[in-house]
């Protein structure tokens, strides 16, 4: 029997970080008509230039909809949030490698000392006698933590080699939460992700930041020799695989959860500047490369496919010009973010 079919009534789902990219669409879905229907959710949510409230209003007036402002370090509202819930899933993290190697204190801080808070207060509440279900604890890793490959991919088993101080911080947040589940015999899970796309995504990263430049005619920085392979992942497959990994997953494992299409930044850049009609003599401005800049990502799935069942859906075409188009009708949603923070 999975968590979320217990007689005990809907499962109490407490999200991290649910005001995010990929924690509101996580949220969405959970709640949306295509949801598992017996759950419900807490966000909690810092509300940092990364986090809108506008990404759940979707779902704001849902009966089992609550949102929580607040930071994962703050021992006593977690302690409190923890009590109240059966299961978190965990997005929430500073997560832009170039803000990581200008300063790593804000990343050690959320992405450590926070998921260490977490833990802590699943722990204590889960030697609680009266517990309705056993606590599961899913944590939302990336495939950075993992390093550079030349070639192949890489399994679950792979050592961990981060090489900028945002994956140094995941791969540490991976490894206190593993800990847990091996010294205490917590639920944790943790997944994977390879590069993530789609709508609601914030225009730091290098496709909505590429797709809204070209939208206002303005030009696109590409680093280095523009060589540097990534492996993308719709956020509908990989809302996905974290639902089959809550609830299908064994406890202390990790799953590698990937996309399946590799390309360089040079051949994404160029699907881009076709789909937006800009060229590339007049778009595109080679930017000196970035500080331990990996060469290549790439996640074996295999794992989950044996174990769980996933399988990418999302025809990458097809997503990323649904992506395109969701920018280009919703400028009101980005304009505003790109100015506060001065992203060109």
């Amino acid at each position: 029997m999975t968590a979320s079919s217990s007689p005990d009534g809907p499962t109490r789902i407490l999200v991290t970080g649910g005001a995010g990219f990929i924690g509101s669409h996580y949220v969405r879905t959970l709640l949306g008509p295509a949801g598992p229907g017996d759950v419900t959710v807490t966000v909690l949510d810092k509300l940092t230039y990364a986090g809108n409230p506008a990404n759940l209003d979707e779902v704001r007036g849902h009966p089992g909809f609550a949102f929580v402002q607040g930071d994962i370090c703050d021992g006593a509202l977690v302690d409190e949030l923890l009590a109240a819930h059966d299961q978190v899933v965990h997005f929430a993290a500073e997560s832009h490698v170039d803000r990581s190697i200008l300063g790593a204190a804000e990343f050690v801080r959320t992405n450590v000392v926070g998921t260490q808070t977490l833990l802590e207060a699943a722990l204590r509440h889960e030697r609680h006698t009266g517990r309705r279900r056993p606590r599961t604890f899913v944590h939302i890793s990336t495939d950075e933590v993992y390093g550079s490959i030349d070639s192949g991919s890489w399994p679950e088993t792979d050592p961990l080699r981060p090489n900028s101080p945002y994956a140094a911080s995941k791969a540490s947040a991976d490894l206190i939460a593993l800990a847990h589940h091996r010294t205490h015999g917590l639920d944790v899970r943790v997944t994977r992700c390879s590069n993530n796309y789609g709508h609601h995504h914030f225009p730091e990263k290098v496709i909505p930041l590429f797709v809204t430049n070209l939208l206002d005619g303005g030009k696109v920085p590409l680093y280095g020799d523009g060589g540097n392979v990534r492996d993308w992942l719709h956020i509908d497959d990989h809302v996905q695989g974290i639902e089959l990994v809550r609830t299908k997953g064994r406890a202390g494992e990790v799953y590698n959860i990937g996309g399946g299409t590799e390309l360089s930044n040079k051949e994404l850049t160029a699907l881009l500047l076709e789909a937006c009609g800009a060229d590339w003599h007049t778009s595109v401005e080679y930017v000196p490369d970035r500080k331990g800049h990996d060469r290549r990502y790439s996640v074996d799935c295999s794992k989950a496919r044996a174990e769980l069942g996933y399988e990418p859906r999302k025809d990458f075409a097809i997503g990323l010009a649904e992506t395109i188009t969701w920018y280009r009708e919703n400028r009101s949603w980005w304009e505003p973010l790109k100015e506060r923070a001065a992203l060109r």
